[in-house]
């Protein structure tokens, strides 16, 4: 299922949103080189039927599961359940979340820990993309996932699923 090719064109305010998403990444990566900084993440993992829910962002080109930074004050599993309803409108129970990946690594110049949480479910959820900084949303199959540019995390998550890690 995807979503984007079931949704009309982007409008003139979406492609305005998709340059300030991209501008202000560009120099937040640009602030990373210079400070590198620590920062937290988590992210979703949702499978459905052997499939892999992956998003794709306005602002960079590569593939990446529902995620974002995690709040002050905020656990990771509650930044991961904050996430997945923010960037594809599903609202889950944190007892849905398993944690399936606890790591820190270099990425873009920070000092990240991640923690990722994995979802299974029986039939493909309805989801709801804001198309400004979600501009898709679509269930791979793990090999095509692994064709994919991907975040290096969810390509370990996936070997990991299919024994190959």
């Amino acid at each position: 299922m995807t979503i984007e090719s079931t949704s009309p064109p982007f409008s003139a305010l979406d492609r305005c949103f998709h340059l300030a998403y991209t501008v202000a990444y560009r120099l937040m990566r640009v602030y990373w080189a210079v400070r590198r900084p620590a920062t937290r993440g988590a992210l979703v993992a949702l499978w459905c039927n052997g499939e892999i829910l992956l998003v794709r962002n306005s602002y960079h080109g590569y593939f990446s599961l529902p995620g974002g930074y995690v709040q002050p004050g905020e656990s990771g599993i509650e930044a991961a359940r904050r996430e997945l309803k923010e960037e594809v409108g599903l609202d889950l129970p944190v007892e849905r979340l398993s944690k399936t990946l606890h790591l820190h690594h270099v990425w873009e110049h920070k000092q990240e820990e991640l923690e990722m949480y994995a979802v299974e479910c029986a039939q493909p959820p309805s989801l709801a993309i804001d198309r400004r900084e979600v501009i898709l949303a679509e269930f791979f199959a793990p090999d095509r996932a692994l064709e994919l540019n991907v975040f290096p995390p969810i390509r370990r998550h996936i070997l990991e699923r299919l024994g190959a890690g």
